[in-house]
């Protein structure tokens, strides 16, 4: 697979520099999925630019997204007639936006989907995570019909979780890629 078609889906405005979306993109080619405007997410807006994202590639895409990303994906899943161009999708730190502080700050994106996803998936989980209630994440895995990674106390499991590039992070994408 080409390192182009692992497509990044950073969360609510963009992973920053020493986010592991971003490490990643720059050490192994992967293409970010840039948005219209990161401040103020449309869903709409997004799922037109995944969708012409998906469509331009050669092959079966990858995506791996993080926070807002994940109910991007999984909006998109339930939305497009172009799933069978993804071959499968990391999920990490799912973001909870119909708390009510969320749905205020990212209107657009409450209901969250929970159909089963078209691809394989793996949602990645942390306890302690203040955008997700731990059990809200392992529900959104089995909504999605993911598999379910607890991966403890990580925070939002971004730059601020001291993770850097995270390795044990690319060696589920890896498996992932494999199947």
């Amino acid at each position: 697979m080409k390192p182009s078609n692992v497509l990044i889906l950073p969360g609510w405005q963009d992973s920053g520099l020493q986010h592991w979306q971003t490490l990643w993109e720059q050490r192994h080619g992967y293409m970010r999925v840039e948005q219209h405007d990161w401040a103020r997410p449309l869903r709409g807006d997004w799922l037109a630019r995944l969708e012409e994202v998906v469509l331009s590639r050669d092959e079966p895409a990858v995506l791996v997204a993080h926070s807002l990303g994940c109910i991007l994906a999984a909006a998109w899943s339930a939305r497009s007639i172009s799933t069978h161009r993804v071959k499968a999708a990391l999920l990490v730190a799912p973001a909870d936006l119909e708390r009510p502080d969320m749905r205020e700050q990212v209107p657009t994106w409450s209901p969250i989907d929970l159909r089963a996803l078209a691809f394989p998936s793996v949602v990645v989980a942390s306890r302690n995570d203040p955008n997700c209630e731990f059990e809200r994440a392992r529900l959104f895995a089995y909504a999605w019909g993911a598999q379910f990674m607890d991966y403890g106390d990580c925070g939002h499991i971004n730059a601020d979780s001291g993770l850097a590039s995270w390795p044990e992070g690319h060696v589920l994408l890896q498996d992932l890629m494999k199947d």
